[in-house]
């Protein structure tokens, strides 16, 4: 049984791989290791291993392992988020990936201000238009991104999205690609306190491709922890 640093190991000389393929500095692409339904023992064992960045995708189970968690790691929120929820990562988590909508980032505001802090987001992208997946629509994307900088504690750092499956990672990376192209547009829009400096985009089975096109940071569960029961 290959433990989690073994696994971690592995995953680290792919991403140098695909960074050098892609002629890209490896040190440009950060891991984040997507948590969710791993006991709080395996995260600090990763982190034992070298893992800092950890993304969990339910506010209930991110509110009992940050304090289990016997390690200083940072966290990220890479799920959909329900606007009532929102209290519960006030000042906890460095990164929120997931804001899709005016009616969060308000909220994200406001708890933020509570702490006089800015919290970092990315607006996630319906790249796929499917009915099944959070995202703002690609339209949208504009007004929504424009609308949202205008609150005062909260920083856009870039996009993330969920592209739609396929069993060959090569058939996802037009949307990976129209993630990168859609960051680039809002980029020229120069639109003030926006940033388009992240790409939140590829998971364990499609994460170099992801980097081909440009990711910045790469949500990988499976691969590092194991299959979720």
């Amino acid at each position: 049984m290959t433990s989690i640093g073994d696994n971690l190991d592995r995953i680290h000389s792919r991403i140098t791989a695909a960074c050098t393929t892609a002629g890209r500095n490896p040190a440009d692409v950060r891991l984040v290791a997507v948590s969710k339904v791993k006991p709080a023992e395996l995260i600090d064992e990763a982190f034992a291993a070298g893992q800092q960045l950890f993304g969990e995708s339910y506010v209930q189970e991110f509110r009992d392992k940050e304090t289990a968690v016997q390690h200083p790691v940072e966290w990220h929120f890479v799920g959909a988020l329900q606007s009532n929820k929102v209290k519960y990562l006030r000042g906890k988590v460095a990164l929120i990936h997931s804001v899709d909508r005016l009616s969060l980032a308000k909220e994200i505001n406001r708890q933020w201000e509570k702490i006089d802090a800015v919290a970092p987001i990315l607006l996630q992208v319906n790249v796929g238009d499917e009915n099944s997946k959070a995202g703002c629509a690609i339209t949208e994307l504009p007004t929504l991104t424009r609308k949202i900088a205008s609150l005062p504690h909260l920083q856009i750092c870039g996009l993330m999205c969920l592209p739609p499956y396929f069993d060959d990672p090569q058939q996802v990376r037009p949307f990976f690609r129209l993630l990168r192209e859609l960051a680039t547009m809002i980029e020229g829009e120069q639109i003030p306190r926006v940033s388009m400096k992240e790409l939140s985009m590829g998971m364990s089975g499609d994460f170099e491709v992801a980097i081909a096109e440009g990711a910045t940071l790469v949500r990988i569960g499976t691969a590092i922890f194991g299959e979720r029961g």
